[in-house]
């Protein structure tokens, strides 16, 4: 069995024409699981194929405003394109339920207008929202879902994801640092998608808020370090602050080496990689 991990947005907060806001689809058996929904994601999708009808979830990985930015535009798509109640699964940290909640209250507008408009959609968006702190997530699908904290502070809760299909296994780190939650969830996965910050650059610039960041992001190099200790095969980095950009590919690759001697993936929005189970894959 394969899962396909799919880099739908690669992109930061800082809106960039190139790459879209950080959002990852995971797909196996026939199935579709979206972490994180950030700018642009369904366009993204459109790209890979796939529509907010067909997806089985969507996985919070924190409540980062670049990380839900177009929640609101997935749920309102999957309403307005299925034909009967298919309700929209959103999976997240204690407060996602809240975020939801206000998200529908800002689309009532809207969704007085299209049940007023059209005869045959005649409820209002169904969302089910579950909250996580740590262990196995009860969704009904052939992938099987467990998180656990990660360390994103002062963004809290924030938590990752180990998503399993067939005896091949990956995890989706979302914004962190090095934790002890984070190392115990990627414990011999077969792939580890971290998001990175090059601390060596972000350091250099002058405006403080921008250096903030540097104490709740991963570097390259700590990434790769996680997915040593991990024990993984294949180390995907995304959400690259500042913009990867085109040439400077090894360069970060060669960093994150520094730490971790196996396959690392990185590239532009809709990079796809094949992730095998272990027991196929060659030493």
């Amino acid at each position: 069995m394969t899962i396909t991990i799919t880099l739908l947005g690669t992109g930061s907060p800082i809106p960039d024409p190139n790459r879209a806001g950080p959002s990852t689809l995971i797909s196996a058996g026939g199935e579709h699981l979206l972490v994180d929904a950030g700018r642009g994601v369904l366009m993204r999708l459109a790209a890979a194929g796939v529509g907010a009808p067909q997806l089985s979830a969507v996985l919070l990985t924190h409540l980062h405003s670049d990380h839900i930015t177009d929640l609101n535009d997935i749920i309102t798509t999957r309403w307005v394109m299925t034909l009967e109640p298919t309700p929209l699964t959103v999976v997240g940290p204690v407060g996602t339920k809240s975020v939801v909640d206000h998200l529908l209250a800002s689309l009532a507008p809207d969704i007085a207008y299209r049940t007023a408009h059209h005869g045959d959609l005649n409820h209002e968006p169904p969302v089910e929202v579950i909250e996580v702190t740590d262990g196995q997530v009860a969704l009904d699908t052939a992938m099987s879902v467990s998180c656990a904290p990660t360390d994103h502070r002062p963004v809290e809760p924030s938590v990752g994801y180990r998503i399993e299909h067939g005896g091949a296994s990956v995890v989706l780190a979302g914004d962190t640092v090095p934790c002890d939650g984070l190392d115990g969830l990627t414990a011999g996965a077969d792939a580890l998608v971290h998001t990175v910050i090059r601390k060596d650059i972000i350091a250099a610039l002058p405006m403080q808020r921008i250096r903030d960041t540097l104490d709740y992001h991963s570097s390259p190099s700590e990434a790769g370090a996680t997915a040593t200790r991990a024990g993984v095969r294949t180390l995907v980095l995304t959400h690259y602050v500042p913009p990867l950009q085109p040439g400077t590919e090894e360069e970060w690759r060669g960093i994150a080496a520094e730490e971790f001697a196996g396959r690392i993936e990185l590239g532009p929005d809709l990079h796809r990689i094949e992730i095998q189970p272990r027991s196929t894959q060659a030493d």
